[in-house]
């Protein structure tokens, strides 16, 4: 398996910052309601229990343990602040909005007021219900504990409480070219080369792998399109962590939940059964290979009853098949690795077993994609002249960069 094998993995490092928000961890892990359709994912209910079984790879340590050492590296903003910056929330500002609430563009200066301005996305929470702030609190404890370079940089917070109701706040690096779902789906943008979707499916793989793999095991739970934000070289970032769970500990193999997610992206046995592992990313992850392959969302209700399910659709055209190029996006014109579609096709493929248990993981996918086979030359010059035609539109900085991955898949 070497589908991404002319990706390579880069490295960077994260600063720092202040004063850890009231509240705990376990408040924020609490079980939560049902599948939606789309957008982020409503919560509620009781917490979740833990069945045993046999032993797990996790960690021992625990999210509040490594909080209480790392929650400096977070800046607590003042309320004023953010309003100010955001014009008082103007929906001039907004650039996105979900069901924890809005998203809004701004500008702010660093802590000690020196240097430019620099661009960050505000997310304030709907004021409605406890189950925001629950996801509100187990994203900042989350992503004060970790960084990578695939996940969202988490800047700070901020917290106030008063007449006018709870008012929860966090405070990211800006990501300039929006999420996967956007350049995917959306007509508005142009289409998504071959290599810079081999290079976002790597990246978050990476990510997930960190997550499952690390010092405390971690089920990121809502993996999909829309939570796979783009930074201004197209590097893929996991976002949204409202709903990621500790993974099970103890020698135990899963976590027992209420199921939440987004429907046409959750496992089938999760969904069945509310038990929790990492095999439900692996599932999600399988998904949305298939989403960057054919450039069509995992349901379509819009679509002749035959094609509104994704992974039924795909069936349709088997991976050894002649018609198996009939599921590629048609937005791509033909200009990509028909070799490398079938492997990546393959792998989803895999990830989609109906048993957890033979999914690979997370970490395999990364070792297994990351070979030292390459595209061939031809498929490479292929998606050179393309990337040129489309410079006015996708703009220098996606052209540069696709150009650089195929000059590395030259070897």
């Amino acid at each position: 398996m070497a589908c991404f094998s002319f990706l390579r993995r880069r490295k960077r490092s994260v600063g720092g910052g202040v004063a850890p928000p009231s509240g705990s961890y376990d408040s924020a892990r609490t079980g939560t309601s049902s599948i939606t359709s789309g957008g982020s994912s409503a919560a509620s209910g009781g917490r979740g229990k833990q069945h045993s079984a046999v032993s797990s790879t996790a960690s021992q340590r625990s999210i509040p343990d490594l909080y209480e050492e790392r929650a400096h590296k977070l800046r607590a903003f003042d309320f004023d602040e953010l309003r100010n910056a955001t014009n008082d929330f103007s929906r001039m500002n907004k650039i996105g909005e979900g069901g924890f609430g809005s998203v809004y563009k701004a500008f702010l200066r660093s802590p000690d007021g020196k240097g430019p301005r620099i661009p960050v996305a505000i997310k304030k929470l709907n004021q409605k219900g406890l189950q925001g702030h629950k996801q509100w609190l187990a994203e900042v404890q989350f992503l004060a504990v970790f960084e990578h370079p695939n996940l969202v940089k988490l800047l700070g917070f901020c917290a106030k409480d008063g007449e006018r109701g709870i008012e929860r706040l966090l405070v990211y690096e800006f990501m300039p070219n929006k999420s996967l779902e956007d350049h995917l789906f959306n007509k508005a943008y142009p289409p998504l080369p071959w290599s810079l979707r081999l290079q976002i499916a790597l990246g978050v793989a990476e990510g997930l792998a960190y997550l499952h793999d690390g010092e405390v095991q971690v089920i990121y739970r809502d993996f999909k399109a829309s939570n796979v934000l783009l930074d201004r070289e197209f590097k893929a970032k996991l976002s949204d962590f409202g709903l990621a769970r500790e993974g099970p500990t103890g020698g135990q193999t899963h976590v027992t939940t209420a199921v939440v997610g987004t429907y046409g992206y959750a496992a089938p046995d999760y969904i069945e059964t509310g038990h929790l592992t990492i095999k439900s990313d692996v599932w999600s992850f399988g998904v949305v290979l298939y989403e960057v392959l054919t450039g069509r969302r995992s349901l379509e209700r819009n679509r002749p009853m035959n094609e509104q399910k994704l992974l039924e659709w795909v069936k349709q055209f088997p991976v050894e098949s002649r018609k198996f190029s009939m599921i590629i996006d048609p937005k791509l014109k033909g200009v990509f690795s028909p070799d490398a579609a079938r492997e990546i096709a393959k792998l989803a493929n895999r990830c989609l077993v109906k048993n957890p248990k033979e999914r690979p993981s997370m970490g395999e996918v990364v070792e297994e994609s990351s070979g030292d086979e390459t595209l061939d030359k031809e498929s490479s010059e292929r998606n050179t002249v393309v990337i040129r035609e489309e410079d006015s539109t996708a703009g220098l900085g996606t052209a540069a960069m696709v150009t650089q991955f195929l000059d590395i898949a030259r070897g």
